[in-house]
């Protein structure tokens, strides 16, 4: 059950992930940052003495409920690890999968939840600038932690329940399909980056698209946000034009507003897999090579689909 819509919970996590980011134990002068071993553990908030006191209720990966004393003072962000999970550590700058519920911490009122169902919340990047890294630091999966959010001119203090449900590969993970005949042939480095090589033969008039590894994900809908990784080729020449794996993180543009040809290739698909696409001008850039660089270009992507938010509603 939805105490507020998820438009409201989605305003109260940015929020508050602004805050713990400008906010914390650390001198404001000097920022804490990881060390050179890039230890994160020194850069996550400290337990106090309202983390410490919310008792929670109910199952880990599932809503739940905090409950705490009303009216307790939060001067800053405030950190306690209710339950240790054994899975991997979380680091810096990976992309974590978490799950939350708000509460406010002066009258108790439950906000919102977010991320205890699929496609509700995409994973978050584990730094500083997001700050994540202050909530989360370097806390396991199947942790669950108590967070003490400060208030501020706009609201109360808020007390949080953090579920860190699992660590998002950069790759796509799902199973390999057969290739698909006469479409371009792709080959994968260790880290999972493409490359491809464009067949001898004419450009195709017509949208093609090959699933190269089948996820087994939440499908993207209409209007998504996905995080993604792409490279893609021009066919006339082979040669690429763009990629997320040279740019040194995947790719997030809020309600997927890509060429149509690129937008096909994504409906429909379970995170986790990976898309090949050939599309004709007409679903790319246009005809015109005069109004994009690309115009009038037969274009090839592979896409890696990492994780979709559905659009948010109310």
């Amino acid at each position: 059950m939805r105490i507020r819509s998820l438009a409201a919970v989605s305003t109260v996590v940015a929020t508050a992930l602004l805050l713990s980011a400008c906010s914390g134990s650390t001198d404001p002068e000097t920022p804490a940052t990881p060390d050179a071993a890039g230890d994160q553990c020194t850069v996550a908030a400290e337990p106090g003495a309202a983390s410490d006191s919310v008792t929670i209720e109910g199952e880990f990966g599932e809503v739940s409920t905090a409950v705490f004393e009303t009216g307790q003072s939060v001067e800053e962000l405030e950190r306690t690890v209710v339950v240790e999970g054994d899975g991997a550590r979380v680091a810096a700058d990976e992309y974590v999968e978490y799950a939350l519920s708000a509460f406010d911490g002066e009258t108790g009122e439950r906000l919102g939840d977010a991320g205890y169902e699929d496609g509700e919340l995409l994973p978050g990047i584990n730094s500083e600038a997001t700050g994540l890294l202050q909530v989360i630091g370097c806390a396991t999966v199947g942790s669950r932690l108590s967070v003490a959010f400060p208030g501020s001119a706009q609201a109360g203090p808020q007390l949080y329940i953090v579920d860190v449900l699992g660590i998002t590969p950069m790759a796509a993970w799902g199973e390999e399909q057969e290739p698909t005949p006469g479409m371009p042939e792709v080959t994968l480095a260790e880290d999972g980056a493409p490359t491809v090589v464009i067949p001898d033969a004419d450009a195709p008039e017509e949208l093609q698209i090959a699933v190269l590894k089948e996820g087994d994900g939440v499908e993207v809908a209409t209007g998504d946000t996905s995080l993604l990784q792409y490279y893609g080729v021009d066919w006339a020449t082979g040669e690429t034009f763009d990629q997320s794996w040279s740019n040194g993180a995947p790719l997030v543009l809020e309600g997927n507003p890509y060429v149509a040809g690129f937008v096909a290739a994504l409906e429909g698909q379970k995170v986790g897999s990976q898309v090949l696409v050939v599309m004709p001008p007409s679903l790319g850039y246009g005809e015109d090579p005069e109004a994009h660089d690309l115009g009038g270009k037969t274009l090839v992507f592979v896409i890696d689909i990492l994780a979709t938010q559905h659009p948010i509603v109310g």
